[in-house]
């Protein structure tokens, strides 16, 4: 989904497909949350695909780049005391966490360390 992401917004598309998955959904709740893409719904004509839509700028991307940092052949895994020392206002990390996926600001208040799956510039 991320790379499809990231193709999506270098060819300037307004929208993208993408395969239904729950894990994929909540991403895009976060990703919409945050002001990162304009929304998404289920596509009438085929329920098992999301019709993505992006966002843009002043014709600039608002994605700058999407990097993944936990991967299945690497885990790796963050306390609340290496969450703090990150700043925030810098990079928007995505945290798979025992309460759910949650931004870098919701494990700091919720005071809970996890996976990092994602930063966005």
């Amino acid at each position: 989904m991320f790379a499809n992401l990231k193709n999506g917004q270098l060819a300037k598309r307004n929208y993208i497909y993408q395969t239904r998955k729950n894990i994929c959904e909540a991403f895009l709740t976060l990703l919409w949350n945050e002001g990162f893409i304009l929304g998404y719904i289920i596509d009438p004509h085929d329920t098992n695909k999301l019709k993505i839509f992006l966002k843009y700028k002043n014709g600039k991307p608002v994605i700058n780049s999407i990097k993944l940092i936990s991967k299945p052949s690497k885990r790796i895994y963050w306390s609340i005391d290496q969450i703090w020392k990150i700043d925030s206002s810098k990079n928007f990390i995505i945290f798979s966490t025992n309460k759910g996926l949650k931004t870098i600001v919701d494990c700091k208040r919720l005071k809970i360390g996890g996976e990092p799956f994602i930063v966005i510039n």
